[in-house]
Parts: structure tokens; sequence; C-alpha cells
């Protein structure tokens, strides 16, 4: 699937409806499903993560992946690729100076360790994908739709290619390993979200979700048709009723599950022990627009 060069596109964003008054991302809305409480902890308390060397990496891979496509078509080279990892995580770094501490002062070796695995990663890109073929639409733009009349739906998409007959094919890179078939529906959630929101804006369903799993070399490839999105804006619209009734309740409550091993948050939560902060007074009606975000989420916090 081809499409005529268009670097890093921006849809204008059309006046939102005055009955607007609220946003969702598939990240926020992804936490909410997971553990209420951890969508409290980033949503409303917006609580500082630190970041981890997974995230990091997902970040430099997806910034290498998205400047590969401004390279002519035959330098699109695993090569190429390699070389860009350097300068992308100094350039990084230089934007936000936090990463710099995921190693020791000095530590060459670990910072040398963390680019070669990154690198690693571009192979395995290299392995379910020629770019040379490739000339996306756009890469890591902003979309956005509203849905029921007043919430408001948006993300950023990694890549999207046109054909010549307008079919439109989401990709999304993973730089973690591929799911069980069990976990495919929510490696898919994300994917869903933006095929909802392509069709309620350009009125055309994507032919494909592809999701490229870099660790694995896996290509997970997902077709919807539009009684299914229909069906999936009204779990989205259900999802943020909940959401809005857990605040007006100020009640989010922890979900344990494996994923807390990961958790930035466990000093915070009743489940280990730990006490909420006072609820903000911001989150009541006075703070509408509690998801909207300026830029792209952390890749590397999707994997």
């Amino acid at each position: 699937m081809t499409a005529e060069p268009v670097t890093d596109q921006q849809h204008p964003p059309a006046a939102l409806p005055a009955t607007v008054r609220a946003s969702l991302s598939p990240s926020r809305a992804a936490d909410f499903k997971t553990c209420p409480l951890l969508y409290r902890f980033r949503s409303i308390d917006r609580l500082p993560e630190r970041p981890s060397v997974e995230q990091a990496r997902g970040t430099l891979v997806h910034a290498v992946l998205e400047r590969l496509f401004d390279l002519p078509a035959a330098g699109r080279t695993p090569q190429a690729a390699g070389d860009l990892v350097g300068p992308q995580w100094d350039r990084l770094v230089t934007g936000q100076p936090e990463l710099a501490g995921l190693f020791d002062p000095g530590d060459e070796p670990g910072t040398a360790e963390f680019l070669r695995s990154a690198a690693a990663l571009l192979e395995g890109y290299f392995a379910v994908e020629d770019p040379r073929r490739l000339e996306p639409a756009e890469r890591e733009s902003l979309i956005s739709a509203v849905v029921d009349d007043e919430l408001l739906i948006r993300g950023y998409l990694d890549r999207l290619d046109v054909a010549p007959d307008g079919a439109l094919r989401v990709v999304d890179y993973k730089t973690g390993g591929a799911p069980r078939e069990a976990f495919e529906a929510r490696a898919l959630f994300q994917l869903k979200f933006y095929a909802l929101v392509l069709w309620r804006t350009r009125g055309v369903v994507p032919r494909v979700l592809r999701l490229l799993y870099l660790k694995d070399a896996e290509v997970c490839d997902y077709s919807p048709d539009a009684d299914e999105l229909l069906r999936f804006e009204r779990t989205v619209v259900a999802l943020w009723q909940a959401i809005e009734q857990a605040t007006a309740r100020q009640d989010f409550r922890p979900r344990p599950s494996r994923l807390c091993d990961w958790c930035n948050h466990q000093a915070h939560c009743p489940a280990f022990g730990g006490t909420p902060p006072p609820f903000p007074e911001r989150a009541g009606a006075a703070y509408p627009l509690r998801d909207a975000r300026s830029r792209p989420a952390t890749p590397g916090a999707d994997e």
C-alpha cells in the first residue's frame, strides 16, 4: 500500500461543538479499563512518573522510524536506520532531560548497550517491512472526532498509509513482544480507537489495522467493519460515562493485576498500603477536558 508522500501531516482541528465537555485518548481509556485508580493518578492527580528504560527505548525506536521516512526511498536501509539511533537519542535527551537520568553519569557501557538494544529492534522492523516501498501519508499525526455530541476522542497515529484507491491502513509500532491470542483484543483496542476517529471524520473504515511487533518481528493485521466500529463507539461512550460517574463520586478503585509490578504509584495505592492524595478540585465541572493533550504520549508507555 503506497501513497504520495505527505510528511507529518496535521489536519487542522475543526471547531468543537458547544456541547463538547470532555475528551479521551486511547491510552487513558486503556488506563481506566486496566485500573480505575491508575486513570485517576494519571489523568486527574497528574502524578509524575519516572521514565523506564523500556519506555525510553520505545520512544527512541518510534523517533527513528518516524525520521527514517524523511530519507529518500532508496536510502531507507538498515544501516541508515542504525545511523539515526545516536542522533535521535541525543535529540530526545535534549528535549526531555529526565531521560538522561536513566543511566549513571559516566556509564558509557550502559548507554551503549541501550542504543544497541534499540538498533536490534530496528532489525525486527526491517524483517517485516521494506520502507523503500512505502510512502506514508501521515506520521505521528493527531486525529480527533466528536462522538455522542459531548465526547472528543483523539490520539496520535504512528503511521497512516493510503492506497491509490483511498483505502486506509493504520500502523502501530510495538517494541514489546507479541501478545498471546487471549490478549490480542487488548492490543487492538488502541487501533480500533483510531479507526473510529478516521471513520467519523473521513467517512472511510480503515481496511487494515496493523500492529508491528518489532521484538518478535511479527505482524498482526485486523480488518474492522462499520458495524464493529459502531459497537466500539458505544463501548467508548459507556467507558467515559463510567469515568464521569467515578469522578462525581470521587471513587476510583484499584484493580490489582500483574501490571502492578510496573506501576509508578504503589506508594499511593491502597492495594499496597498507600493512601491516594486528596481529590483535586479541578476534577469537577470546571475542569472538563481532563484528557486533552498537546503532544503524543510517550510511545513506550503503551507497549
